[in-house]
Order: structure tokens, then C-alpha cells, then sequence
């Protein structure tokens, strides 16, 4: 669990870097995105907390009234519905951080095609899972979730760092351009 927790921190510091990236016309779609993957940060690490400092020790000293409900291998508990809420979520982040990605190279283009599917694919796992097995969803809609987040995270991740990279070495030549001697009016 504590990888998990450490994870869904960087997730976060991730949104958050998206929306200083992201253009001032386009700061209030990332604005709304960023609070989104803050709900799903702060659902994830009470989630995850819960089974390291409730569920294992209570587990490892026989306490076992009560705690079937927050098990996370109870399939109707609300581990699972937390994960489910954190990660649908994140997926709802990711759409709104889609705008912030205004350019026309192929990475960018790539980023909002992801985050855009990530939610649209989540939502209709949900909806889909939802008509089929009505309120036993069970492990389910989490597994389907879980698999498309962590796969646009993941392929994303790569894209985002062609993104930021270029960005940071457009910004450094500009830097550059604007105090050498040559463009000095002294």
C-alpha cells in the first residue's frame, strides 16, 4: 500500500504540473482538472491508509468484528468503492487536463486522444458493468478502471516527457536569445 500512496502523490504532483504547463485561455479547464485529481489523491491515500493501520493490525491481532466491510478482499466493501470513486476520478482529471495540450505535434495530440479516452472508456465500463450486473459490480468496474488509468498513465507518461522536455529547452533557448550581448541595446 504504500507504494500505491506514494504513486497517487506523484500522480497529483503530475496534474499539478500539467496546469502550469497548460496556456492561460486554457487554466480553468486544468484548474477543474487538478481539483478532480486531488479528490482522487486524497480518496486514494485514506483508502490505502485504511488497510495499512486499521485492516492489518486489526487482521494481525485477531480484531476481526466489523472490519469484512473495509476489507479490500470483501468484493461488495468499500475498499473497492473507494478505489472505483478515486479512479474515476482520475480519469475525470485527465479530461480536463486534455485541453491544456493546445499544440499540433503528435505527442500532444497523442496526450488529449488518451485523456480523453481514459474518461470515455472508464465511463463506459462503468455504465456497461452497471447494466450487466446491476449492484454486483464487485471487482469488476475496479479491475477495468484500474487497467485503463494505469495504461494512459503509463503511455502518457512517456508523451508527457517529450512534451515537458521540449518545452523546457524552448524556454532555455528563448532565455538565451533574449541576454546575449547581440540582443542588447547597451
Amino acid at each position: 500500500m504504500y507504494p500505491a500512496i506514494f504513486l497517487v502523490l506523484v500522480f497529483y504532483i503530475l496534474m499539478v504540473s500539467i496546469h502550469y504547463y497548460a496556456p492561460s485561455e486554457h487554466k480553468v479547464f486544468s484548474h477543474i482538472g487538478l481539483s478532480f485529481a486531488l479528490i482522487s489523491t486524497a480518496t486514494f491515500v485514506i483508502d490505502y491508509s485504511l488497510q495499512v493501520s486499521v485492516i492489518q493490525p486489526s487482521l494481525l491481532l485477531g480484531e476481526t468484528d466489523g472490519i469484512a466491510l473495509l476489507s479490500q478482499f470483501n468484493p461488495h466493501g468499500v475498499f473497492i468503492v473507494l478505489e472505483e470513486i478515486g479512479f474515476f476520478m482520475m480519469s475525470l482529471s485527465m479530461l480536463f487536463m486534455a485541453p491544456a495540450f493546445v499544440g499540433n505535434t503528435k505527442a500532444e495530440k497523442a496526450i488529449r486522444w488518451l485523456f480523453v479516452g481514459c474518461f470515455s472508456l472508464s465511463a463506459i465500463a462503468f455504465t456497461l458493468y452497471s447494466i450487466f450486473y446491476g449492484i454486483n459490480r464487485e471487482y469488476r468496474f475496479e479491475v477495468a478502471t484500474i487497467s485503463i488509468n494505469w495504461l494512459t498513465l503509463i503511455v502518457s507518461g512517456i508523451l508527457l516527457s517529450i512534451v515537458f522536455r521540449r518545452a523546457m529547452a524552448d524556454s532555455q533557448f528563448i532565455r538565451k536569445t533574449q541576454l546575449s550581448p547581440q540582443n542588447s541595446n547597451g
